[in-house]
């Protein structure tokens, strides 16, 4: 029995674009996303990164190839998965804690398992002195905290993020990936989040998936050996760590690389 919570098996997708024409945006990918863990999807603008996360959500479906979750190949959208957008999706009528109730009440889960799991989830991403807030009164930061805290409500075995902190300021930005840290860590959550900074991937990932220039294929597989196997909590520890700058030092090449190969 296979340890991976996700496996991409061969999998391209190709956009029809009318008159006869269509385009190849990702080719033959393939790899696995072991349970409990946080995979980065990387490359270049254009490579297919949010492609493939669609796919994984259901959101797409592959030219050729398969994803499977859980023994099951994904034919659709599903409540195994769970998506958080850059975008903020909270609804602007509701109280951070109904946001997060409103999955759950769609998916029939009874009133006092609800408010037992929203208040769980929004002590978690730290909002619970905000639940009866409206979206409105809340910075970005935290109105993506409240999406996470929704998602992670309705129990998905993977929880997928595309570039979800790319429209925060810097400060914001590493505070929610040290969330995201201590979420994976609380919850043991399988995460695979596409990002094009270099500093988030290397912070947030167990495993990096780097993606060549279009059509998207693998490149390579990285796992950051200088974490030893651990995840690092603390910003300022991860970059003062020896082996931090070899490895963004050799990201940096495979974006120069593949960016030179871009139309």
């Amino acid at each position: 029995m296979t340890d991976a919570a996700l496996e991409i098996r061969a999998v391209s997708k190709r956009f029809d674009l009318g008159r006869g024409k269509s385009v190849l945006a990702v080719d033959g990918i393939g790899f696995d996303v072991a349970r409990n863990s946080i995979c980065v999807l990387l490359g270049p603008s254009g490579c297919g990164k949010s492609t493939v996360l669609r796919m994984m959500a259901g959101l797409e479906t592959p030219t050729a190839g398969e994803i499977v979750i859980g023994g099951r190949t994904v034919q659709g959208p599903g409540r195994d998965r769970g998506m958080v957008f850059q975008a903020y999706t909270s609804f602007d009528w509701l109280s951070v804690r109904r946001n997060v109730e409103f999955g759950m009440k769609i998916n029939g889960v009874a009133p006092d398992e609800r408010r037992e799991r929203a208040a769980r989830f929004i002590d978690l991403v730290g909002l619970t002195k905000f639940a009866d807030a409206y979206p409105s009164q809340l910075s970005g930061g935290m109105r993506q905290r409240v999406a996470i805290a929704r998602t992670l409500a309705n129990g998905p075995e993977v929880l997928l993020m595309d570039e979800p902190f790319g429209a925060l300021d810097a400060e914001t930005r590493w505070l929610m990936q040290e969330l995201m840290i201590d979420v994976a860590e609380k919850t043991s959550t399988t995460m695979v989040i596409v990002t094009h900074d270099l500093e988030e991937a290397i912070f947030l990932a167990d495993k990096i998936v780097f993606l060549s220039s279009h059509p998207g294929r693998v490149k390579q597989e990285i796992v950051p050996e200088f974490k030893q196997g651990q995840r690092i909590a603390d910003k300022e520890d991860l970059v003062s760590r020896d082996g931090y700058g070899t490895l963004e030092a050799h990201l940096m090449r495979l974006m120069r690389e593949e960016g030179r190969g871009q139309p």
